[in-house]
């Protein structure tokens, strides 16, 4: 079957007084529908504005400078900033990190969803308030007929984040993109919303992108996961490979800077050093001056994905496999 979103050889560049840097460098994604990808890495890693670039958000001076994105085929990444914003909110909706970027303090959220699907579907003002009140009852809001009148300021900060989802899937999209949904939010109040997230697309059949920083989140809830590191994709394949037999060495360092309930350690793993600048990114693998196992070629060529048994890697460790 032929994935939903495509994205083929993305490159993201910021022109500075200094130069053009490359903020992303290639990026390679395929989501089928009803699927959930991860996008896991350190802060700066890329991932937020690879979300950005799929839904036509990046800000200013960031531009696409190469490469496709493909929705159900179709390019998206080249069209008029008015065609982008029928797609946007019809065809992709978003979920961001903070939900009070997402809704307006001054109107009811009844408001904002009666207008977001009225926007997008032929429904009247009527119809589309009822629809707004089974989103936000599905959405695990209590008292919905009651609470659509309300303002943002008036909700929690898991229900704000609630009524964000509603608004994401009031127009019923084939892809969400969800940028760090659960970082402000309690770990209670995380899984809720996780399981929502699963529920809602697994019947819709929406192939969802989660962009994170919690491999927990990622473990919970994706299929596959796709590791950036400096504006790249060193690792991707499925989810619990990927967990438990990671093949980059950077996603090995991650993996072990996670507690684990079962095992009785003194000090958690930790990665030396930090994530480079845009400007100042190694020759060869940008991973080597923080790697253990890099040997001499590391540091001059730059590896590609390739086969490291079920998952693919950056990595020259994985040559000899192919």
């Amino acid at each position: 079957m032929k994935p939903l979103l495509e994205v083929r050889k993305l490159c993201v560049e910021i022109p500075t007084r200094h130069g053009t840097l490359l903020a992303l460098d290639g990026i390679d994604i395929e989501i089928a529908r009803g699927e959930v990808l991860g996008v896991v890495g350190e802060s700066g890693a890329g991932k937020s504005l690879t979300g950005s670039a799929i839904i036509g958000l990046l800000d200013p001076p960031c531009r696409i400078a190469g490469g496709e994105i493909l929705l159900d085929g179709k390019r998206i990444d080249q069209l008029p900033d008015k065609e982008m914003r029928r797609i946007r909110g019809k065809r992709i909706g978003a979920i961001f990190q903070d939900p009070l970027t997402s809704l307006n303090p001054l109107y009811t959220v009844g408001r904002q969803l009666v207008e977001t699907i009225t926007t997008h579907l032929a429904l009247t003002p009527a119809q589309a308030r009822r629809r707004a009140i089974e989103l936000l009852e599905q959405t695990g809001i209590p008292a919905a007929a009651e609470r659509i009148d309300q303002y943002p300021h008036q909700f929690s900060g898991g229900m704000r984040q609630r009524v964000v989802i509603a608004l994401a899937l009031a127009a019923e999209p084939q892809l969400i993109v969800a940028d760090e949904p659960t970082t402000a939010l309690d770990v209670s109040i995380q899984a809720q919303i996780i399981s929502l997230l699963k529920t809602l697309c697994h019947e819709r059949g929406a192939a969802v992108m989660l962009v994170t920083h919690d491999m927990g989140v990622i473990a919970e809830t994706c299929d596959r996961v796709a590791v950036m590191y400096a504006g790249r994709i060193v690792e991707i394949g499925p989810v619990a490979d990927i967990i438990h037999r990671p093949a980059h060495p950077y996603t090995a360092g991650l993996m072990g800077a996670i507690p684990a309930v079962d095992q009785d350690r003194d000090r958690l793993l930790q990665i030396d050093g930090a994530m480079p600048r845009l400007n100042a990114i190694p020759s060869g693998c940008a991973y080597h001056p923080r790697c253990a196992k890099a040997f001499e070629r590391c540091k001059g060529e730059r590896p590609e994905l390739m086969s490291a048994g079920s998952v693919r890697a950056a990595c020259w460790l994985h040559e000899e496999r192919q």
